[in-house]
């Protein structure tokens, strides 16, 4: 009798602790810039993704965070991340930044340097990994959409895609190469060669087309 009621105890309480496995959701960080921020909007691609995992019936099962803010660059991204990433204990975190990296250096004179770019990139992912979480890095998109690498910055955004490619490799994490997508894509769906309004508002920021295009980019690693 004492060993019926032991077992029957072992498996009430492994049922127990398997249905408050199945309960937590996995939680996912989108973690950039005011493209990111403006994902969590009405017809951001953050909330593109929400919405599709509802339609499947599986957004019981992830909590997806926007932890965007423009204007931000690499290093800021490494000043917030204990309070806006690790502090949640994510299951995922996709890392998208770089733009304003290479954009401002333009606007305002405050880029970032390709060194220091690569340094601070480096240390959010060894900071997240140690933190048990996967991560998942993106090339940044593009500052002006006409074909043919002759907006102003193509040069410095080919540069800095491939530091983010070849530290995909050497950190050994995957890599969605948004920046030779957006490329691909605007080849074919941009004839009249205009230098906003096919997947961007402005050159940078993404407008409704654009917000569905990263959600698609982004659906893979999620679904």
């Amino acid at each position: 009798m004492k060993r019926f009621i032991a077992y029957f105890t072992f498996i009430a309480a492994f049922v127990l602790l398997s249905a408050f496995t199945v309960m937590q959701k996995k939680k996912i960080i989108f973690f950039g810039d005011s493209i990111t921020q403006a994902g969590v909007a009405p017809n951001g691609y953050i909330t593109l993704l929400q919405q599709r995992l509802a339609k499947e019936g599986r957004d019981k099962a992830f909590d997806l965070i926007g932890a965007g803010i423009g204007g931000n660059k690499v290093y800021d991204l490494y000043l917030r991340l204990e309070e806006d990433v690790l502090s949640k204990k994510p299951d995922l975190v996709f890392i998208y930044v770089g733009i304003n990296d290479v954009w401002h250096k333009r606007s305002f004179g405050t880029g970032t340097d390709p060194d220091k770019f690569e340094k601070f990139y480096n240390r959010i992912i060894e900071k997240i990994q140690a933190a048990g979480a996967k991560v998942v890095i993106c090339t940044p998109t593009v500052v002006g959409e006409k074909k043919g690498f002759v907006n102003e910055l193509d040069g410095d955004l080919n540069k800095y895609s491939e530091i983010v490619r070849n530290i995909a490799k050497s950190k050994n994490v995957e890599l969605i190469d948004l920046h030779k997508n957006i490329i691909d894509y605007i080849n074919k769906h941009n004839p009249e060669n205009k230098s906003s309004g096919i997947l961007t508002t402005d050159g940078v920021h993404m407008n409704d087309e654009g917000n569905r295009f990263l959600a698609e980019q982004f659906w893979g690693y999620i679904k």
